[in-house]
This record gives structure tokens, C-alpha cells and sequence, in this order.
């Protein structure tokens, strides 16, 4: 803020006075002082305390600085107590204006894992003469306040004669964050009034006026200040009387408790924004949909002590006026949650529907693939076999075209085999003494071929299939006494057989074969 932008004209004779009494002492340029002297309200003695024992950022311009950077990936936080994105409080109350109804803002509080900024050093160091003069002078004040009581209320000029007084009383207290100045009212007002029900919420003050807003409840904010005579009396005789307890209680699904010390900073904020005109005080909060659909406005109000039935009857007035427009924002509320979790289930449902589509297609496309997959390996398999036909065709063409000739009838040497096929028929055929086992197990193997051809064409030379070995299903055996002459010991028929048998042609069996091997 520059000092163009404050038009020290339109400054009041006090706030000039506050003005030119807090530039004296702290020497600071206009451009700075006067922001400072707005945050503290237009009072000397707490500008002067900040400027010299330190003050944090400015929790408003630390949250613009944080919303504009939300957008970007490095934004790490956001300040938790600024429920309406920063909307300033004069604009709450020109919206409800209409309706004579006081707005209830969220505060501005500093946050809980934000400490107190300090001065450089050398700057402390160069003001500490002007810090022991204030703290004399402010000595000397208060010992003149309490002389002349009327000199405080002459130079004080915050604003709210209700709060007059208390900010100076507020140094012993350990400020602390919001939710930690909840308990410890909470635990100094049971240690104070013993063990109640009332159900004071542990939290912020702009954390249960959003809590407020969202679950569209009333909220009940107690302003307590320990210094009043009324305090004690108007809690032990109203507020823990049985006729509120009793309306609290059954009120508790619609009614949110939050309760504040005033000498505590974010308390005295409250009843600042409330216009708290007198303590005790209590004051009604709900949201106002018909005003502004952000609202949340005070319609009740009920300063200094009053009895448990003017109490009770102040609050009741109040909800039984404003509930049915909030029942009206509950029922829009809800029929907008029931369209949603429709369209959830409708949303679910279609994506079950699909998931089910997709696991059908696949389950589809398996099989066929499996079908396409037994198709080929069939169609392999069938080509495999016809390619192993042709092979064995090929080899028995072959090898029956390079058998032996039969060694003719003048061969005494010639060894004379009668062999019985596996169709039951007998062949008798000689072979050469000097053959090998082998050519008889050709003989029989090429058997059929050798039928078919009345004459071999010895002019063309057959070619044994290129990479293919033959093996012979069969086995030669003589049943009296059962000799097996397998191929597989080799060994010229004179060897193995001597000058003549009968051999029986044995099929092998897979499993037989697999046995033996």
C-alpha cells in the first residue's frame, strides 16, 4: 500500500493522532505505518508493540500470495483459516444489508506453523533505546490509567467499547493456533466450571463456520471474558442451566457449539467481527441462502447476562424463523446427492456393463485363437503327416529300387527265407548269404511296391528323401524257438540266420518300442 492510496485527509482526528504518536516513536515511513495501524486497529500501543517485538506477514496478503500460486506444481500449502478465498468483510455485509442481517466472515488468523517474524538484528539492536523508552511510557500509562480511569477510554480508539482494554491484557497468553486455543478454553472452562456436556467444538473458529456451512447446521459462538463481573455468574446460571442443557442436547444434530476467551487473539477477532457490544456474549450464526448462496449471517444476537429462559427462547425464535429455508437448502442439498449417487450408479452400472463387454470380446477373441491356433497346428500336423507319407513313399520307391536281386536257383550259397506278413500271407524269397539283416527287413517293408511294380525302371536313378530317416515299424521274429533278429544288432543274414527259417513280421507298438528304448 502506497501512501497515495491512503488519502491522510480522510483520516479521522484520532486515527492522525494515532498516526503522527506511532511515526514519533518508531520513526517509520508512512507507506508502512499505516497498514501496520490498520491490522491493530488504530491502537498506538499495540502498532508500536508489533513494529518493535516483531510481527508476522500479513496473513491476508500471505493468502493471495498462496492462491495465486496454487496453481503452480511447487505450491506446497494454503492458509486454513480463510474459508471464502479471501473475500473481504464489507462485501458480506452489503449483501445481507437488505435484510437487516449481520454477516458472520471468517476471520484472519495467522497460521499454526507460521512464527512470529523477528527484525534483523542490527535493526533490534539500533531501536532498543526507543523499546525501553516505550515500556516506560507505557509503564507510566497504566499507572496513570489506574489513577484516572478515564484517560484510558479518552486515547483509546479501537472501536468497540466492549473490547476497550482487553488486547493489553492479552500478552501473558501463549498465543497459539487456532485449534490449540480451542482446547485450552475448553480445558480452562472445565477447570473453572467442573465437568459439563456441552459440546464445544475443539477446532477453529473458521473451521466450525465452515463446518457450519457445508453440513448446513447453526453454530452457537460463547464470547467469554474472564475480566467481566457477569462472566462466572451468567455461565454457572444460564449456559450450564438445565433448561439449556436440556435445549442444547436435543438440539445437538442442528446446532454447532464453538466457545472463545477474549484474551485469546483469534477470540477477540470474533467478537470484533461480530460487534460483540457487551460480555458475556453469544450470537447465532447460519447460512442465509436467499441472500448470498456463500452466506453465513447472524440472526441472533445476545449480549450481557440473561436468564436460561430468555436465553433459550432468543435461540429458539431464531432457528424456528430461519429453518425453513434451510430445510429448504437441506432438501435441494439432498436431492442433489440423490441425482449424483444416481449418476454414480448409473456411471458404476455402465462400466460394470462394459467391463463385462470387454471381458466377453476377449473371451471371444481367446477362442478364437484357440481355434485359429488348433486350426494351424492341425493343418501343420496334417501337412506334417502327408509330408512324412510322400517321404516314406519316396524311401520305399527308393530302397526297393536298390534291393538285391534275387540270387538265382544255381546260388548254392543263397539263403532261402520264408516270411509270414502281418495280412497272413506267406513269401519265400532267397537272399545273398553275404547280405546284410537289413535288406530283409527292405524286402518286407517294400513288399507292397515291389507287387505293384511288375517291372522296376532301372534307367532313372531314385533319390533317397534329403534329410529323412526311415524307421521300421516292424520286427522279424522266428516263433519255434522265439528269436527276435532285430535290426538294430546288424550282421550279414548267414550270421544271424543261418541257411534258413521262417520268420514271422511282428508290428512294434509305440509304447513297446518306447519300453525297450
Amino acid at each position: 500500500m502506497s501512501a497515495d492510496e491512503v488519502d491522510i485527509g480522510q483520516l479521522s482526528e484520532n486515527e492522525r493522532e494515532a498516526l503522527q504518536t506511532y511515526t514519533t516513536v518508531t520513526g517509520q515511513d508512512l507507506t508502512a505505518a499505516i497498514p501496520l495501524l490498520q491490522r491493530s486497529q488504530w491502537n498506538v500501543q499495540i502498532a508500536i508493540s508489533k513494529f518493535f517485538d516483531g510481527e508476522g506477514l500479513d496473513p491476508v496478503e500471505e493468502a493471495r500470495v498462496a492462491l495465486n500460486r496454487s496453481s503452480s506444481p511447487h505450491s506446497q500449502r494454503r492458509p486454513q483459516n480463510l474459508m471464502y478465498d479471501d473475500i473481504p468483510s464489507f462485501q458480506h455485509r452489503s449483501s445481507v444489508s437488505s435484510r437487516g442481517l449481520q454477516s458472520a466472515p471468517p476471520v484472519v488468523t495467522q497460521s499454526e506453523d507460521h512464527g512470529p517474524s523477528r527484525p534483523p538484528f542490527l535493526l533490534a539492536l539500533f531501536f532498543t533505546p526507543f523499546n525501553l523508552l516505550y515500556r516506560l511510557l507505557y509503564s507510566s500509562f497504566r499507572l496513570f490509567g489506574t489513577l484516572f480511569p478515564f484517560l484510558p477510554r479518552l486515547l483509546n480508539v479501537a472501536g468497540n467499547p466492549a473490547l476497550q482494554g482487553l488486547q493489553r491484557n492479552t500478552s501473558g497468553r501463549r498465543p497459539l493456533g487456532p485449534k490449540d486455543t480451542a482446547g485450552r478454553f475448553i480445558r480452562e472452562f472445565e477447570e473453572e466450571y467442573g465437568t459439563n456436556t456441552l459440546p464445544f467444538l475443539e477446532n477453529g473458529y473458521n473451521m466450525a463456520l465452515e463446518k457450519a456451512h457445508q453440513e448446513l447446521k447453526f453454530l452457537l459462538v460463547i464470547l467469554l471474558s474472564p475480566e467481566h463481573d457477569d462472566t462466572v455468574s451468567w455461565v454457572e446460571d444460564t449456559l450450564l442451566s438445565q433448561e439449556v442443557m436440556e435445549f442444547l442436547g436435543d438440539s445437538r444434530d442442528d446446532i454447532l457449539l464453538w466457545g472463545g476467551n477474549v484474551q485469546d487473539s483469534e477470540a477477540y477477532q470474533v467478537a470484533n467481527s461480530l460487534r460483540c457490544t457487551k460480555f458475556p456474549f453469544a450470537s447465532l450464526i447460519v447460512h442465509t441462502p436467499n441472500v448470498n448462496t456463500t452466506a453465513m449471517s447472524t440472526i441472533a444476537r445476545i449480549p450481557g447476562n440473561t436468564s436460561p429462559s430468555e436465553f433459550v427462547s432468543k435461540l429458539r425464535t431464531a432457528i424456528n424463523q430461519n429453518k425453513e429455508s434451510l430445510d429448504r437448502v437441506r432438501s435441494r442439498r439432498t436431492e442433489q446427492e440423490v441425482s449424483r449417487t444416481l449418476r454414480e450408479e448409473q456411471d458404476s452400472a455402465y462400466e460394470r456393463s462394459l467391463a463385462q463387454d470387454r471381458e466377453r470380446a476377449r473371451q471371444q477373441r481367446e477362442t478364437e485363437a484357440a481355434r485359429q491356433q488348433a486350426e494351424q497346428e492341425e493343418a501343420e500336423r496334417k501337412a506334417a503327416a502327408e509330408k512324412y507319407a510322400g517321404n516314406v513313399l519316396q524311401w520305399k520307391e527308393w530302397r526297393a529300387w536298390s534291393l538285391l536281386n534275387e540270387p538265382g536257383p544255381n546260388d548254392r550259397d543263397a539263403i532261402r527265407i520264408s516270411i509270414r506278413l502281418t495280412s497272413g500271407e506267406r513269401v519265400i524269397r532267397r537272399f545273398t548269404a553275404d547280405a546284410d539283416i537289413e535288406e530283409v527287413y527292405a524286402f518286407v517293408e517294400c513288399y507292397d511296391i515291389l507287387q505293384g511294380a511288375v517291372e522296376l525302371d532301372h534307367s532313372s536313378v531314385l533319390q533317397k528323401p534329403e534329410g529323412f530317416e526311415h524307421k521300421y515299424g516292424f520286427q522279424l521274429v522266428s516263433p519255434v524257438p522265439r528269436v527276435i533278429y532285430d535290426i538294430g544288432s546288424g550282421g550279414s543274414i548267414r550270421e544271424r540266420i543261418g541257411r534258413g527259417v521262417n520268420l514271422v513280421v511282428e508290428p512294434i507298438d509305440d509304447e513297446e518300442e518306447n519300453e525297450s528304448s
